[in-house]
């Protein structure tokens, strides 16, 4: 996820059912928006040229009808225990009462804690402004390659490390090489030249003599993520994994779905589209790593969760950002829900082919084998994403609200004794909350470091679910 813009987000607000509760005047703080895209800075020209600086835009996000917010007062979100008595009792008189003050403070505290999180994940706003400031007007002299094999291989580009010194330390970036129009650094094309010159040797002469041959038809883009392994990697290697530990693994599963899902609400909010959702265009990156009391802790990089980014995307206008099925370049081009039911199977070792997919009942798709807690939810969440037709096909933000209920609640365990209710849903989202916070103070206050992206994703989901939400997430799951 991008680090945030300081301004604040706008945000558009409709009405509330009719009957439904109220919240107290005033208005909570804006809500984020979070994406999985790596920002990228486009070389223009030849060696000699500059880096070039994309705009920035800031997001909106609106409320759906019949999704009013919750109980709270957000008036309170300022107060503090050093706040005085004079402005708490004037809170505490007012319509919401202690039990709104008290839960308009955590709504606050809980969208600090999310924006603190961020900060640790990505940097702070600061920081890349500082970066794209130094890179502006740089040649590519400035830029040192920091090994020739290429750390990741997606499906259309090869990504180098690459160094830029900031200050009295060097900072790593990634070279993306695709196969577009442009001009290579010299560097890149040394180290292009030797990788092909490898990959001929070892009997797989297509791609890397064909790249020697096509040099000046590619394009060269920075990132600031440098990716360690594509999805299609990962998948490959974690077989004994997800026969070895099937909860852990399929937990993973889960998550790395709730960042596509992310990412792809964020470029539909930007006109953009992803031309090829598969496993070989997804990159993941490592979260910074835990602070120095952790280091005894630290967890193997297969059973660690990483950071997933979407690797390439076009900005389109008009009808073909919103349309379900797409024709593309002659060809056809499945919907983003239709890729993500597809990237269930993939991710949880079950093969799969689009048509096959297309051409089956839902109760006749391939079969989920039941290994852990979240298999019969992947197994029904794959199922509503993959139906023929498109008008009952899941959206993409309805998978995520449904991945969230999967990892962080409530279970269906919850209606065993009572009907589900608005109410019940409400009360369940304030506990949790509660629940979170006291949490995160606890591991805070006995030194077991700064939280990860996990509890990150975590932060996010309470911040923003509302009853109504929850009431249509869990009636699709369950």
């Amino acid at each position: 996820p991008p680090p945030l813009p300081k301004k604040q987000l706008q945000r558009a607000e409709s009405l509330p059912e009719p009957g439904a509760a109220q919240p107290c005047a005033g208005d909570s703080a804006p809500r984020s928006t979070p994406c999985a895209v790596a920002l990228q800075r486009q070389q223009e020209g030849g060696p000699s040229s500059g880096l070039a600086r994309g705009p920035k835009r800031l997001l909106t996000k609106s409320h759906s009808l019949g999704e009013p917010r919750g109980w709270s007062c957000p008036a309170a979100g300022a107060a503090g225990f050093g706040m005085a008595d004079g402005e708490l009792g004037q809170l505490l008189e007012g319509t919401a009462g202690v039990c709104g003050v008290v839960l308009g403070c955590q709504e606050a505290a809980l969208g600090r804690l999310s924006a603190r999180l961020l900060e640790q994940l990505v940097g702070q706003e600061e920081q890349q402004q500082l970066l794209e400031a130094e890179l502006a007007g740089k040649s590519w002299a400035a830029l040192s390659i920091l090994q020739p094999q290429p750390c990741c291989e997606t499906a259309d580009a090869w990504y180098f490390p690459v160094g830029f010194p900031l200050g009295h330390s060097q900072l790593v970036l990634a070279a993306k090489v695709s196969w577009a129009l442009g001009d290579v650094p010299w560097g890149l094309q040394r180290a292009l030249g030797e990788q092909g010159r490898q990959e001929g040797g070892a009997g797989q002469a297509g791609r890397g003599s064909s790249l020697q041959a096509t040099q000046p038809a590619l394009q060269v883009l920075l990132s600031p993520e440098v990716p360690y392994q594509t999805l299609a990697g990962f998948v490959q290697g974690s077989h004994s994994l997800h026969s070895s530990s099937p909860g852990h693994y399929e937990r993973l599963v889960c998550l790395l779905l709730l960042q596509v899902c992310l990412g792809l609400e964020h470029l539909r909010l930007q006109d953009a589209v992803q031309g090829d959702l598969c496993p070989e265009n997804l990159l993941l990156v490592q979260c910074p790593r835990p602070a120095p009391s952790q280091q005894g802790k630290e967890v193997p990089l297969g059973l660690s969760l990483p950071r997933l980014l979407i690797s390439s995307f076009l900005t389109v206008r008009g009808e073909l950002s919103g349309s379900r099925e797409r024709g593309w370049a002659g060809g056809f081009l499945p919907a983003d829900e239709l890729s993500l039911g597809m990237l269930i199977y993939q991710l949880l070792h079950v093969d799969i082919s689009l048509g096959t997919a297309l051409g089956s009942r839902s109760s006749r798709l391939p079969a989920i084998p039941s290994l852990s807690i979240y298999s019969s939810g992947l197994r029904r969440l794959a199922g509503l994403l993959l139906r023929a037709d498109p008008c009952r096909r899941l959206s993409v933000q309805q998978a995520r609200s449904i991945l969230q209920v999967l990892l962080w609640g409530p279970r269906q365990e919850l209606f065993a004794r009572s009907k589900k209710t608005l109410r019940l849903l409400q009360s369940w989202v304030q506990a949790k909350r509660a629940l979170l916070l006291l949490q995160q103070e606890e591991k805070a206050a006995g030194g077991e470091g700064s939280p990860g992206l996990e509890e990150w994703l975590c932060c996010q989901y309470f911040k923003e679910v509302t009853e109504h939400s929850l009431y249509q997430a869990t009636q699709a799951l369950y």
